[in-house]
């Protein structure tokens, strides 16, 4: 399984890159997998800020509203009850709540293969030898207009490597390393660019004989 790749330029380059079937080949398609491990990374990233005061957290109420006996009322005795207004809220979040799902390491990886699969199927995928060093983001733009990067785009570069500064002013580009890509980033781009030495790293990692 091979495709084609682009030089540091944005010409096309002679050389034909080798993909690894198991990898940007994964059959059957598992949307489930899928959905369960998109479902799991929002959940994940979810930040617990909803908090509600009970009835001993609000202020006030100290005070019986009025007598037990004698009034004709319905007997109560603090003015924070729930069914008041202003009252405290019965089982509101509290901010302790645990909304992470746990996600096994080989589901994430089999996952991750086939997200690279349907890129690969849909022709998002796009293998460059590299990124040239240049900080201007007018020549980031333009090398990624000339391989055909209109949309979103996830730029995958080695772990070790610096990103360079140009990609950071470009809000449709994310740059995340090899073994750092997920289910929620490779469903949602419109084109998956992967350099080289990224590429090497992702199918080190990915491999099944090495897991």
């Amino acid at each position: 399984m091979s495709v084609s790749s682009f030089t540091k330029t944005g010409t096309k380059s002679a050389t034909i890159v080798k993909l690894d079937k198991t990898i940007f080949d994964a059959i059957p398609e598992n949307h489930e997998l899928i959905k369960l491990n998109y479902v799991a990374y929002l959940a994940n990233s979810r930040d617990n800020l909803a908090v509600t005061k009970t009835r001993g957290l609000v202020r006030g109420g100290g005070k019986k509203p009025w007598r037990q006996k004698g009034t004709g009322r319905a007997r109560v005795g603090s003015s924070r009850s729930p069914i008041w207004r202003s009252g405290g809220i019965t089982f509101g979040p509290t901010g302790l709540e645990n909304y992470s799902h746990k996600v096994s390491k080989n589901s994430k990886r089999r996952a991750i293969c086939q997200c690279l699969s349907l890129a690969k199927k849909d022709n998002k995928l796009i293998i460059i030898d590299d990124l040239a060093a240049s900080s201007k983001t007018k020549d980031a733009y333009k090398f990624l207009t000339k391989i055909g990067v209109t949309k979103n785009a996830l730029l995958v570069v080695e772990n070790n490597s610096t990103p360079l500064k140009s990609l950071s002013n470009l809000s449709n580009v994310k740059v995340v390393g090899a073994t750092y890509i997920n289910v929620f980033d490779l469903i949602n781009c419109d084109h998956l660019v992967i350099t080289k030495p990224a590429l090497i790293a992702i199918e080190k990692w990915l491999s099944w004989e090495k897991q």
